[in-house]
């Protein structure tokens, strides 16, 4: 994903967090803690590849 895609994608959960009163970042967690999907992972990586 690129950081423009990336960057749209945040702006959009903010504004659906915004409009819906359901905390759309919480259920985000929720399913990346319960379901450990790969994309997940390769990101993490990612920001600690970085930085390593």
């Amino acid at each position: 994903m690129s950081k423009t895609q990336l960057v749209v994608v945040l702006i959009a959960i903010c504004v659906v967090d915004m409009v819906i009163p359901v905390p759309i970042l919480g259920l985000i967690l929720v399913h990346v803690v319960f379901t450990r999907p790969a994309w997940f992972r390769e990101m993490v990586d990612r920001v600690y590849n970085i930085y390593s």
